[in-house]
């Protein structure tokens, strides 16, 4: 297992996982002794508790594994709905969930995707909590 101390640039917190997502790499977890894999990464798998979770970098393609449509959005993004989250299933096993930049009637289960980040808007950067407005935001784009 990869020896990661527990503060807030370790790749095994929120922040940590945002920075090398800002980089362009996405981390996940992987659990040494059930394979599990986390994303974003945490200190203790939730499959069986173990605390051997490695960092490894994962791919950035999947499927949709589940998908909605948002009609009643949070107040800071009723401008934006509709639109379609989705839970994608990466290639590696891993489970992140995302906005799909597709109209709901356009995706389907199992619908391959890649993974696109972005820096976020000042609109963004305004509803963001203090120590996430630097945070990417991550999309789904169909293939």
């Amino acid at each position: 297992m990869t020896d990661h101390e527990l503060d807030a640039d370790s790749p095994l917190t929120l922040p940590g996982f945002f920075d090398a997502l800002a980089d362009g790499d996405l981390l996940g977890g992987v659990c040494a002794d059930c394979g599990q894999v986390l994303i974003p990464p945490r200190p203790a798998c939730y499959e069986c508790g173990s605390r051997a979770v490695d960092v490894e970098s994962q791919p950035n393609t999947g499927h949709v594994h589940s998908y909605t449509e948002v009609h009643t959005a949070p107040p800071a993004f009723e401008g934006d709905a509709p639109y379609t989250v989705a839970v994608v299933e990466l290639d590696s096993g891993g489970r992140l969930l995302g906005r799909v930049d597709a109209a709901y009637e356009d995706v389907a289960i199992d619908d391959p995707v890649e993974l696109s980040v972005r820096a976020p808007t000042e609109e963004e950067r305004a509803v963001a909590l203090s120590y996430e407005t630097e945070w990417p935001i991550h999309e789904f784009e169909l293939r």
